[in-house]
């Protein structure tokens, strides 16, 4: 089996930050709660507020948009098109897709692609509060085998070095820059 970050990786941008935008975008009610993102965003750049603690806040928006699901699916029908042209090509009905981003934000994108699993932050969708840990780091290895404690990876593919405990785990890993996919070296 063949296991992917999904945002940078297999979607060109990052999901969470996309969806944000479509929904300031979208939701005028959101920009009342500008000034406390911006108070939020500046405390996790000063390292005064943990990345999760960042990211629940961040996606506290979810409450002022009603029909979370519905707004999920326009931004995968305006998005979907991002997903790169190499990951198109070479997916796999047993791919597995682990990403930081919420689950209920990249299931919908992953079931268009056919990928047999995604996992995914344990984020409400209506509140942003997390029902678990930010799926980051050896968390993702931890949920890995949670669901396929004897699997083998055969490649595994991200774009951040923080993905180095799964990397870990692969016969083969690939660090992937834009469209081009180089071999994994620890740093």
């Amino acid at each position: 089996m063949n296991v992917y970050d999904f945002d940078n990786t297999i979607l060109r941008g990052d999901s969470t930050a996309r969806f944000f935008a479509y929904c300031l975008r979208h939701y005028p009610a959101m920009w009342l709660d500008l000034p406390g993102q911006a108070v939020n965003g500046a405390l996790f750049l000063l390292k005064l507020r943990p990345k999760q603690a960042f990211k629940e806040r961040m996606l506290g928006f979810l409450g002022r948009i009603g029909d979370v699901d519905a707004a999920v699916e326009r931004f995968w029908a305006k998005n979907f098109s991002r997903v790169k042209p190499w990951y198109l090509a070479q997916r796999r009905p047993d791919d597995v897709v682990i990403s930081a981003s919420p689950e209920f934000l990249i299931r919908p994108a992953c079931e268009r692609l056919g990928v047999g699993c995604a996992m995914g932050s344990p984020v409400d969708r209506h509140t942003g509060r997390f029902s678990g840990l930010n799926c980051h780091g050896e968390e993702k290895v931890r949920r890995f085998r949670e669901v396929f404690p004897e699997a083998q990876i055969d490649e595994f593919y991200s774009d951040s070095h923080s993905d180095a405990p799964l990397a870990a785990l692969a016969k083969r890993a690939w660090l992937v820059r834009g469209d081009e996919r180089i071999p994994w070296k620890d740093e």
